[in-house]
């Protein structure tokens, strides 16, 4: 008698026709809360979107938020008064507000369409509105119902990242030609940037067919980034957030669904080399291990059956690609834990 077969079509049946989820008394969707966060996400990211561009047109940091006056103005950190006394300055934040809530939009979008892809219940985005230096922090959909396929779990991790970055790199394309060189000017940015791959790699193409002049051909620590293409630089480390291999992050569900007993593994190996990182190159980092610590406690439980196989290795390893060229070890400069705890003591 020859050894019995795990069945095979009732798994593949589940992923090629995925049935909706059953959810206990499933909560009615809040279109208006959904709708009333986008707006006053817009709104949030017009005021900030509006700052950086009247920096940016007076020669000075777009992100800089010192008491010196630019522009014969002195303009507060979160410039409601400031729009107030002159509404149509709101029409200078509408290129940053546009292409980053396009970013978040992309990105969160991509996961939901993938969830109603499988029959997997979840939210729309909640966009969060913050008076933040970008005006916002960030977008979430919230998943209410079981993941039964590591097939699915995978494409729903990796296709928010994947729709991010394609828009985040159509936005840096265009607007890496809009900066401009950096003059010396009393004013300075609060945020010195670091910049990931990405970016060498797009002046790179530019440089190949000969599109490369002006401010992109320039050493990037003497360029003033255009407001849009610091909304691509968020959106690049957005994405590099979401893809570190651990915890429930879009990474996370990645390495569960190709490897689940890895998954704890390469959580605990992310968390230590992030808190390296901490100490040497950016505070934050510590931050983000807290949260993969917090988040790895548990993962959403997957059929173990169909494997993620095929094309999908070849997505996976794209999503390595994504991490590479995005992730920034250190993307604000001078911010190390030896250098803040010097700064925090007056030194």
């Amino acid at each position: 008698m020859s050894e019995p077969t795990p069945p095979l079509a009732a798994p593949q049946l589940e992923y090629f026709r995925p049935a909706p989820q059953w959810v206990p008394n499933p909560p009615r969707p809040r279109y208006w809360l959904h709708a009333l966060l986008l707006l006053a996400t817009c709104f949030t990211t017009l005021i900030m979107g509006a700052r950086m561009q009247y920096n940016f047109d007076h020669d000075v940091p777009a992100l800089s938020f010192s008491d010196l006056p630019v522009g014969g103005e002195v303009i507060p950190f979160f410039p409601v008064s400031w729009i107030r006394t002159h509404p149509v300055r709101l029409l200078r934040g509408l290129p940053f507000m546009l292409t980053l809530m396009l970013f978040f939009m992309a990105h969160e979008m991509g996961h939901y369409l993938y969830c109603r892809r499988y029959g997997v219940h979840a939210t729309l985005p909640f966009f969060i509105p913050a008076p933040t230096p970008i005006g916002t922090m960030g977008a979430v959909i919230v998943i209410r119902s079981r993941i039964r396929s590591r097939t699915a779990l995978f494409d729903i991790g990796i296709a928010g990242p994947i729709a991010g970055f394609v828009v985040a790199v159509a936005i840096l394309a265009v607007s890496l030609a809009w900066s401009k060189p950096m003059h010396p000017g009393p004013i300075a940015a609060d945020y010195a940037f670091g910049f990931p791959m990405i970016f060498t790699c797009i002046r790179w193409a530019f440089a190949s067919v000969g599109w490369l002049h002006g401010a992109a051909a320039l050493p990037f620590d003497q360029v003033l980034m255009h407001p849009v293409a610091i909304a691509a630089w968020i959106g690049m480390l957005a994405t590099a957030l979401n893809l570190l291999p651990g915890g429930q992050l879009d990474g996370g569900h990645i390495v569960f669904s190709i490897a689940p007993r890895a998954h704890k593994i390469v959580s605990r190996i992310t968390i230590l080399i992030l808190l390296v990182m901490s100490y040497y190159l950016w505070t934050g980092w510590f931050v983000w291990s807290i949260l993969l610590w917090l988040s790895s406690f548990r993962h959403p439980q997957v059929a173990e059956w169909p494997q993620v196989s095929g094309k999908r290795t070849w997505l996976a390893a794209f999503a390595l690609l994504m991490l590479v060229l995005t992730l920034t070890p250190a993307p604000f400069l001078h911010s190390s834990l030896p250098e803040v705890i010097r700064d925090f003591r007056g030194q």
